[in-house]
């Protein structure tokens, strides 16, 4: 709650006329609205771009900004969007890619947590993209329910729901002999 009073005071000072009180808010959530936009497109150069789109387009619509709503969730619906508008421009499901490779591993395991990586990658890529998106706001960023829900704009309920069913569609695609073998 602290950081919703913060940034909403930079908000205005930003509003007033002060840029370096954006440049606060830009270091607190550069990194985090990155690694969502390179979990989504799966390319780190298009991440860059969203990302600095995403603080383009804030930036330039600071004064419709709501402050009664949380500028994270804001701020990370902009970055969404800029990620799925890519994602429709390109080939259905072929460039998001999920990093899940481990530090400090064997070769052997290196190469079985790849082989995990892309298996679990390409069936995450298999969902439509409302399932994709809460997939990777759930499970890689591990964003509550109630985040979820403001960010994508739909009710918990539905946020649950649509994450059930992505967990029952993967379930389907992704065996347990599948998941040992890799």
């Amino acid at each position: 709650m602290t950081n919703d009073l913060a940034n909403r005071a930079l908000v205005v000072r930003c509003l007033n006329g002060d840029p370096a009180a954006f440049g606060i808010l830009l270091d607190r959530y550069q990194k985090l609205l990155f690694n969502l936009a390179l979990r989504m497109v799966g390319d780190w150069d298009d991440a860059e771009d969203i990302t600095q789109t995403a603080f383009i387009k804030a930036y330039e619509g600071l004064a419709r900004f709501d402050p009664k709503y949380r500028f994270f969730s804001w701020i990370y619906r902009i970055t969404v969007n800029e990620s799925l508008n890519l994602l429709k421009s390109r080939k259905p499901r072929d460039e998001v890619r999920l990093d899940m490779r481990g530090k400090g591993k064997t070769p052997e395991g290196d190469c079985q947590q790849k082989e995990l990586e892309e298996l679990v990658g390409s069936a995450v890529r298999a969902l439509p993209v409302q399932y994709c998106e809460v997939i990777i706001l759930r499970h890689f960023l591990q964003l509550s329910y109630r985040e979820m829900s403001e960010i994508i704009g739909i009710p918990q309920k539905t946020v649950k729901s649509r994450l059930y069913s992505a967990r029952q569609k993967l379930a389907s695609v992704l065996s347990p002999a599948d998941l040992a073998e890799a």
